[in-house]
């Protein structure tokens, strides 16, 4: 635990969960780490050669300078060697005639979006001169401009279909993740601007609430335990299903197609997408539009059939008249309460405001219009559109001022059919020897997809977009994506090693280990320059001792900053 100062309050927020781990696990975490990042650091750049140097030291001088945020930087190059995305982009970035090398910058890009995402400008002007990166990577300050960052995005843009097919086998590789189940899903992002110059920002859908901004459509693919393998990024005003038949064929030309199953939601389910799903072998669950379900109506309401799955969790097997295709009937507790209440809470809203349209008709002096009338009425319903159905509304003759009175009749059909259908949604599949529980498990796991672009948009901050060129925006998604590999992988390493999944929070308490130059001023040998790491407190030492990490103590200053050692200097 740590005390953190929230507005006018302190309050305890958890750094992490030291579960128990027996002897098995602690092996197996290490060993993960090990695979993760290799040996130790290379010993030249941590061994300055005064590690027995014997000076006396003047007291009354000593200082310390130039301190850097050290332990989340140093996390995330370890990671970033750890997925192999360094040797990868040394391959396919290698060193020209710029003084810089891309793969390094490309590093720092990808590293500040984990630790700290912010602009190109602001990491080139603050973020990076206060990390210890220029030591890590052996890159000076004034070598990281957000000119030469821009141009690192132009050079790892071009190589995005590499880096996803040399991720699809690292992940295997590390974590046994198994890639035969691919989690599918779309969001959007929008932009800050008029975003002119990009055809794909259009307006559309925004599952970010700001119908007001151009955007553009990100589709993701994620294992099974949500390790990303690869995405695609489509026209802001695409619908959801004109992307399905792109993205897996896309995807299978990258990582294979044998064995394959696809899940995705009710957003890809049109008849045309299943249609091909199934003429090409393509196996398959996809989410059904609850208007379906009026089709198994019958299925539904009979009491036999159902099998729990999951506390307050039931689903049923059947068949799909038209397609034969395997039909899940699935119904939940928590479900049917929430659909309840939301029509509950409409009906609620449509009765108060007839209610009120009737008393200014009884309250009129003179005539009314019944189309008028008619066109508040449409409006009441269709901002209640949930329990419209509920209500059959006309205008009976009256001897009143209005000429006519509301007449309200309830139907209680929508009634009946509310009380089979509230909390049952249905899933459709062509796969015929997976059991209930297996079928309605693997689509539950879609959430690993919806959580990967929360992750993304408010972690990694994939949203808004200020570039307004289409090829960087196509890096600056591809520098996001890289992001959540190296977040996902340190979710997957704390999680074996006993640390809960908050990759952000052990970012945030290693981030407090700096480094320091420790400047000591000797009786012989003029001025020394230590660049030292602080010591980890007892927390921050459970966490790397957990992680299998173990610190420098010391790095080495560049070749022109060292001291000279003899007296006098």
């Amino acid at each position: 635990m740590r005390s953190v100062r929230v507005g006018g309050r302190v309050i305890q927020q958890t750094v992490a969960h030291l579960g128990e781990l027996d002897e098995h696990g602690r092996i197996a975490a290490r060993a993960l780490a090990r695979r993760l990042i290799g040996a130790p650091e290379q010993a030249q750049l941590f061994d300055d050669g005064s590690e027995h140097m014997t000076v006396p030291v003047r007291l009354k001088g000593i200082r310390i300078e130039r301190s850097r945020r050290f332990g989340d930087v140093y996390l995330a190059l370890a990671l970033w060697r750890g997925t192999g995305l360094a040797e990868l982009c040394e391959r396919l970035l290698p060193a020209g005639k710029e003084r810089i090398s891309w793969a390094k910058m490309a590093a720092v890009l990808v590293a500040a979006r984990l630790c700290e995402p912010s602009s190109e400008l602001h990491i080139a002007e603050d973020w990076y001169r206060h990390t210890a990166l220029s030591d890590l990577l052996q890159l000076e300050d004034d070598q990281v401009n957000k000119d030469r960052l821009y141009r690192a995005l132009d050079h790892l843009i071009l190589h995005k279909e590499a880096l996803e097919a040399h991720l699809s086998r690292r992940c295997g590789e590390l974590f046994a993740v198994q890639n035969e189940v691919l989690l599918y899903d779309v969001t959007s992002t929008y932009f800050e601007g008029q975003a002119a110059a990009n055809p794909q920002a259009q307006r559309g859908y925004s599952r970010d609430h700001r119908p007001d901004c151009k955007q553009v459509c990100i589709a993701l693919v994620v294992t099974f335990d949500g390790f990303p393998l690869g995405y695609e990024v489509f026209a802001g005003n695409t619908h959801d299903s004109r992307t399905l038949q792109t993205i897996v064929a896309t995807m299978e030309t990258r990582h294979g197609m044998l064995g394959r199953v696809w899940i995705s939601d009710r957003g890809m389910a049109s008849a045309d997408n299943l249609a091909w799903l199934r003429s090409t072998g393509r196996r398959y669950i996809i989410g059904a539009p609850k208007s379906e379900l009026k089709k198994f109506s019958s299925a539904l309401a009979a009491a036999d059939g159902w099998r729990t799955v999951r506390e307050g969790v039931e689903v049923k097997l059947t068949r799909h008249p038209e397609t034969e295709e395997t039909v899940i009937l699935c119904r939940s507790a928590d479900r049917r309460s929430k659909e309840r209440a939301m029509h509950d809470r409409f009906s609620q809203r449509i009765e108060e405001a007839l209610q009120r349209l009737a008393a200014r008709l009884a309250r009129a002096k003179k005539g009314v219009d019944p189309a008028v009338v008619n066109r508040q009425i449409g409006r009441i319903l269709q901002q209640n559109q949930r329990s419209a159905a509920r209500f059959a509304i006309t205008l009976e003759p009256d001897g009143c001022p209005a000429g006519f009175r509301l007449g309200v009749i309830y139907n209680d059909a929508f009634d009946d059919w509310a009380a089979i259908s509230e909390g049952a949604y249905l899933l459709r599949s062509n796969i015929g020897d997976w059991s209930d529980q297996q079928l309605w498990k693997a689509y539950i796991q879609l959430t690993q997809a919806e959580a990967a672009f929360r992750i993304q948009k408010d972690q990694l901050n994939l949203r808004p977009i200020w570039h307004q060129r289409e090829d960087r925006v196509q890096a600056h998604i591809l520098v996001c994506f890289l992001a959540f590999v190296l977040w996902k992988s340190l979710e997957i390493w704390q999680s074996r090693a006993g640390l809960g999944n908050s990759p952000r929070t052990v970012l945030e308490e290693l981030a407090r280990i700096q480094s320091n130059d420790v400047v000591l001023p000797t009786a012989s040998h003029g001025q020394i320059r230590l660049r030292c790491v602080t010591q980890p407190d007892a927390d921050q030492t459970a966490l790397l001792d957990r992680l299998g990490i173990v610190l420098p103590r010391r790095m080495r200053l560049a070749e022109h900053k060292l001291p000279a050692l003899a007296a006098g200097a």
